[in-house]
């Protein structure tokens, strides 16, 4: 994964959280929360089962969250 999509991934659930923290992400798609906080910091790739529970949880498109398409 390059960085323009670890940038864009953490961009798009940076907004998609809102005013959630990374805590109670964490506990909703049962990701640990230094895992979620190493997305969001660009220092860790995130994995397909991983995307898949986020893009889950706020039904959104894989693409649209690693910022291959735009809404």
């Amino acid at each position: 994964m390059n960085n323009d999509i670890k940038t864009a991934f953490a961009h798009n659930l940076k907004n998609l959280m809102g005013e959630m923290t990374i805590s109670e992400l964490a506990k909703k798609v049962d990701i640990p929360q230094a895992t979620l906080s190493r997305y969001l910091l660009c220092q860790r790739e995130i994995t397909v089962a991983n995307l898949c529970k986020i893009a889950d949880f706020f039904q959104e498109d894989i693409d649209f969250l690693l910022g291959r398409k735009e809404y």
